[in-house]
């Protein structure tokens, strides 16, 4: 798939950059040496051990450097190496470095507007998310949040929805949560602290030896196959979906906008079409990585249990009053919002039409057998 996706990067874009503009035919290696040499970090908010989420960084960085025939090369940080995973946006504020793979709802204590670039609590799907940001208005919404931060935004990557989490007990009825020690961060947790949950922000690393000793009751991560890594079936067999608070989990190549701005126009459509290219990786290694692990999580033990109607209408209820308060203290909030719920008011009157019968018939026929 080397080759292919290489000579698209080139000619594809190379062609539309300023050597098409001037009606110029260059050879390949003219080309080549036209180019600048250019050098950028880029820090990842994920551990190496995520080889889906942090390998979307490494498979872009490679993108850009067979486009460029290595002119244009990033180099790639774990979380830590650099900066911690969730100062990786202060880091390009900084121009500590020049880019960071990171979801932006990381950010949301800085502005809550930032919550809407990865998704945020019964927000939107995969495919909503990515129409929403290209055609209905998210990327200059979300990006005139970034901007404060001199920072610019583009997608790299998306785990799709994710799932509820690992519990020690079922939770059958609201009064379950009472109490409840949850591993979750961001929004979801603040929604769900409104319905008695204590939540917690804790590293990836520390969620296993948490959960062993009590310390937490509960933790969500990210799918079957980044959890089944941490083990946390042998210690919280009850596994639930949907994670309504990560329905999408759209990641961002987040940019420095100073270094952003100095880049020559051919570079800028190299790096947006190879971050789009990764964007296409990540989701679909996610697809195919996720339904193998969920089996093997369920031959181990887990049991498998969806929220109960009773739990998801009350986080519903509870996610729109929190909305309604950000809404009237922060205009740019207000104005995410009003786009996302209108744009996704539309795309589930055709996604019931369309993809939800055909899904809901084929996934009837494999469970009929």
């Amino acid at each position: 798939m080397t080759m292919p996706r290489r000579q698209f990067l080139k000619s594809g874009v190379l062609k539309t950059g300023a050597l098409a503009a001037a009606g110029t035919t260059l050879a390949a290696p003219a080309i080549a040496q036209s180019l600048p040499q250019v050098k950028w970090r880029l820090t990842s908010s994920f551990p190496k051990s995520l080889d889906t989420i942090y390998g979307t960084a490494q498979i872009f960085a490679k993108y850009v450097a067979e486009a460029t025939d290595n002119n244009f090369q990033i180099q790639t940080f774990a979380a830590g190496e650099i900066v911690p995973g969730q100062q990786a946006l202060d880091a390009v504020t900084s121009g500590s470095v020049e880019c960071a793979q990171t979801p932006t709802y990381f950010y949301v204590g800085k502005d809550p507007t930032l919550g809407f670039g990865t998704g945020i609590p019964f927000g939107l799907n995969q495919r909503h998310q990515q129409a929403w940001w290209a055609f209905g208005g998210g990327a200059e919404i979300v990006n005139e949040s970034l901007k404060k931060f001199n920072a610019y935004g583009i997608p790299m990557g998306n785990s799709g929805t994710q799932m509820g989490g690992w519990f020690r007990k079922e939770i059958n009825t609201v009064d379950d949560l009472q109490g409840l020690k949850f591993r979750i961060g961001g929004m979801g947790g603040q929604v769900l602290s409104r319905l008695g949950v204590v939540a917690q922000q804790i590293t990836p690393g520390d969620i296993y030896p948490a959960l062993e000793r009590g310390t937490i009751d509960a933790a969500e991560f990210v799918g079957p196959y980044d959890d089944e890594k941490l083990g946390l079936a042998r210690i919280a067999k009850y596994y639930y979906y949907p994670g309504w608070w990560e329905g999408s989990a759209m990641m961002h190549l987040v940019i420095n906008l100073d270094q952003w701005q100095k880049l020559p126009k051919m570079y800028h459509a190299i790096v947006s079409q190879a971050a789009e290219a990764a964007n296409t990786w990540m989701i679909a290694k996610y697809d195919t990585v996720n339904a193998p692990a969920l089996k093997r999580l369920i031959g181990a033990g887990a049991v498998v249990k969806p929220f109960t109607l009773p739990v998801m209408e009350a986080s519903y209820k509870a996610a729109q009053d929190y909305y309604a308060e950000l809404a009237s203290q922060n205009p740019l909030f207000k104005k995410a919002l009003d786009s996302m719920t209108a744009y996704r008011g539309d795309q589930l009157l055709w996604w019931q039409i369309a993809e939800y019968s055909f899904d809901s018939f084929m996934i009837g026929v494999r469970n009929r057998g």
